[in-house]
């Protein structure tokens, strides 16, 4: 493998497990040239499946996509990178067991916005604002009305 610093192709394995629930593994890697240390992850090579986006243009499915959106939506909140991984890895394994040639853009995100719902509420509303293409307050309002009544619900019951 080349060494992402020095482009030089003789490195050694330094550590390696189990990852994202034993579907990747995790090689510590050291380049014998340059002596930096780097990365990587094996995973097994999937069928091609296409995602069709509202236009009906159709493309291939893309992890490092879903993941990019999910850091964006994540962006300064106490979230680990391990914890998105594992986010994806999940709608990857999802989408893979559910469908055989093709899955809508709009299910995928509709996915991702329970997932983020169940784990981060202002990552979810930041993702939900530009997955629905949210235009003014009264968006925000309309998408945050369920979350505060079922909160509102919950904390009334607790003082009986």
């Amino acid at each position: 493998m080349k060494c992402p610093f020095c482009q030089q192709d003789n490195d050694r394995v330094i550590d390696s497990r189990a990852s994202e629930d034993g579907a990747a593994i995790r090689r510590r890697r050291e380049c014998l040239a340059c002596r930096h240390r780097y990365t990587t992850y094996e995973r097994v090579e999937r069928t091609t499946i296409k995602v069709v986006k509202k236009d009906g243009v159709r493309e291939p499915f893309d992890r490092t996509r879903l993941k990019f959106g999910l850091e964006k939506a994540c962006w300064k909140r106490p979230i680990s990178d391990a914890k998105l991984e594992e986010i994806v890895t999940s709608v990857e394994n999802h989408v893979e067991a559910k469908f055989e040639n093709e899955v809508e853009s709009r299910y995928l995100g509709e996915l991702l916005m329970r997932k983020l719902r169940d784990l981060d509420q202002v990552a979810y509303v930041r993702f939900a604002s530009v997955y629905r293409r949210f235009e003014d307050v009264h968006d925000f309002v309309e998408e945050l009305r369920p979350m505060l009544s079922s909160k509102e619900q919950t904390s009334s019951g607790m003082g009986d």
